[in-house]
């Protein structure tokens, strides 16, 4: 495997790294690294480049670490597979470097990802406009990359360590549908376990967890839950395709947001919480970040993905998960509580306000830990006491429900 990384304005080699046996090659800014590369956007350990050998080949699996994010060709990626001719970028605006599969580990032959069926043209129609999922003349998905039953995927939408997110066609809701209606109506999204994850017992206890929260969930800003079944021994689960911007990429490509803004967002959010914090026995999200908190293009309002780690008060403490920066303490300790999960609006509110990672703002205080506030100019002092409050190292010291955070919240308008 060959990395280079690139001159940032000419795209031309200023340094390359060769490995030939590495099982895991690290890189970011500290020196500990395989491959060190010194600038501020840049996290100590940023990412981890995780060889996985199949038969004679190789393939390679990238996990990111760095608190800037990662991106693979232009687009924001937790984990998932790389293949021959990437770029990584490590932060939007940091460094560029260019991934190759070297002829060695692949026995002569360039290596690819691991085998997929490639896309299939559906339609011949002529005369549609590029970009179109639908021909404009038949109302077919004008290319099928696979069929799973009666959905038909049409591209993919996100790759994490669970599973990997894709739009599908419903054939059955569309034949089901009103003559004349628009085939975009029977879209969802079918979520499909990683092959790596479903030889583990937690994965399967987590993807099938998600499939029981969504299905007795009814809730505007949760995705409807439509099915989920098992074909060829991987579980599958079908939810409502939600036409939005997760906030993580939002802020990212256009930058912060106003106060009265995140605010807004935050307040439907809290709306969201009380709704499944006040369920019998109460669910925990664990998850709660911009990545995970979808801004619909329809109404600008909020909608809250991923349940995979959600959690039922009073089960035995679990398994720690979350994202450094947004998890509450004793969350860290694997004993979430509801108030955890209020605890993750705290650093969102940072994010979205200045578009850094909150860890830039938390450090050492007169008592203990917690978030430095006083220089972000648009986090004024009512706001800020609101944020302290919720990000507390104590639960009972946060506030006890969401609707407490959203009356808070809604005083700092």
């Amino acid at each position: 495997m060959l990395l280079t990384l690139l001159d940032p304005e000419q795209q031309s080699p200023l340094q390359q790294w060769s490995f030939e046996s590495e099982p895991i090659v690290r890189i970011g800014r500290s020196p500990e690294n395989h491959v060190v590369i010194p600038n501020a956007l840049v996290s100590r350990q940023h990412l981890e480049l995780q060889r996985v050998k199949g038969g004679q080949s190789s393939q390679w699996y990238l996990v990111n670490h760095g608190t800037n994010g990662t991106f693979v060709n232009g687009t924001l990626v937790s984990q998932g597979w790389i293949s021959d001719g990437s770029l990584i970028q490590l932060a939007r605006g940091g460094p560029i470097l260019h991934f190759q599969i070297t002829t060695l580990e692949v026995g002569g032959k360039i290596g690819t990802d691991p085998p997929v069926s490639r896309p299939v043209l559906r339609c011949t129609h002529a005369g549609n406009p590029q970009g179109n999922l639908f021909c404009i003349h038949c109302g077919e998905p004008i290319k099928v990359d696979r069929t799973v039953r009666h959905y038909q995927v049409l591209r993919t939408l996100g790759q994490g360590g669970m599973g990997t997110t894709t739009l599908a066609w419903d054939r059955e809701k569309a034949k089901a549908q009103k003559p004349g209606s628009s085939p975009a109506a029977s879209l969802v999204v079918l979520k499909e376990m990683n092959a790596d994850m479903a030889q583990i017992v937690k994965a399967q206890e987590l993807f099938e967890r998600e499939a029981k929260t969504l299905k007795a969930l009814h809730h505007s800003g949760i995705p409807q839950f439509f099915d989920f079944f098992v074909e060829g021994g991987k579980k599958y689960l079908v939810m409502e395709m939600l036409h939005g911007e997760d906030l993580e990429k939002r802020i990212y490509s256009r930058g912060p947001v106003t106060p009265q803004q995140a605010i807004e967002w935050m307040i439907q959010t809290c709306d969201v919480l009380n709704y499944i914090h006040t369920q019998k026995p109460p669910i925990v999200h664990r998850d709660i970040k911009p990545a995970n908190l979808l801004v619909r293009h329809r109404d600008n309002t909020i909608a809250v993905l991923d349940f995979g780690a959600v959690k039922e008060i009073g089960t035995p403490p679990g398994t720690r998960i979350g994202v450094e920066g947004y998890t509450a303490p004793e969350q860290d300790r694997g004993q979430p509580l509801p108030q955890s999960d209020l605890y993750a609006i705290g650093p969102t509110l940072i994010f979205l306000l200045t578009a850094q990672s909150p860890q830039k703002f938390y450090g050492k205080l007169a008592r203990g830990y917690g978030f430095k506030l006083e220089n972000i100019p648009t986090i004024d002092p009512k706001l800020r006491e609101t944020i302290l409050r919720t990000t507390a190292t104590k639960p009972g010291d946060r506030f006890q429900t969401a609707k407490q955070l959203a009356r808070a919240l809604a005083t700092c308008l």
